[in-house]
């Protein structure tokens, strides 16, 4: 039976690790927690897809506005276990973070991909999303 919920409790936090950092690989375990509750602070929110009573998708939003888009929710990580895929886990936690949108009043759904992430775009397409803009970015940690 598919559950869908957010992760609360240290715990729950705790056993949606391995599947994040399959999207994250430089996490690490030690310091997953504190930064979910540190990136929780400023609304991110962490919901996980339990079938089983095991965990094989997550999900980490936030719910925002802005001037273009009005009120959103953004989809900052969405990965399903690699062994997982294909069996309808992510459409599944895709549709309820659409659905959590509308329930709060959002008027629209974005998410970034990485360029390299093939697999992930075609899914995105059968979901029906649509590639709107690109994304720039300079890292200000390097020279």
């Amino acid at each position: 039976m598919i559950d869908i919920a957010l992760a609360q409790s240290d715990v729950e936090i705790e056993r949606c690790f391995a599947i994040m950092q399959a999207l994250r690989p430089h996490l690490i375990l030690s310091d997953f927690v504190t930064r979910i509750r540190r990136q929780e602070q400023h609304g991110y929110r962490l919901a996980y897809l339990k079938d089983e009573e095991t965990t094989r998708a997550v999900a980490g939003f936030r719910i925002s506005e802005s001037l273009s888009w009005g009120k959103f929710l953004y989809v900052d990580d969405l990965v399903t276990q690699e062994g997982d895929r294909s069996h309808g886990y992510g459409t599944n936690l895709l549709n309820w973070l659409l659905d959590y949108a509308k329930t709060n009043a959002c008027e629209q759904l974005h998410l970034d991909s990485g360029v390299q992430r093939f697999l992930a775009h075609r899914f995105y397409f059968k979901q029906r999303l649509e590639i709107r803009a690109y994304h720039f970015a300079i890292n200000l940690t390097q020279s």
